[in-house]
């Protein structure tokens, strides 16, 4: 799962441009967008780099969110 930082997301209209935007480059992906928190979390195969790029050529600023580390 990827995660993104994503700012300027206010209205479902913004929920529906991303999810497009990402499923442009990949219909199968899983996106889920969460306006209050500002992020967005996308399962896919793609490479982060390609599904930021997506999501910032839609007109957003974006920033992945590095995988946090689990302690064992």
């Amino acid at each position: 799962m990827q995660i993104f930082k994503v700012q300027g997301m206010t209205c479902e209209h913004c929920v529906k441009a991303v999810t497009g935007a990402v499923q442009a480059i990949d219909a199968s992906a899983q996106v889920q967008v969460d306006l209050a928190a500002g992020e967005v979390r996308v399962h896919t195969t793609h490479p982060v780099d390609q599904v930021l790029e997506a999501i910032i050529n839609e007109g957003y600023k974006a920033e992945a969110v590095p995988a946090a580390k689990t302690s064992h």
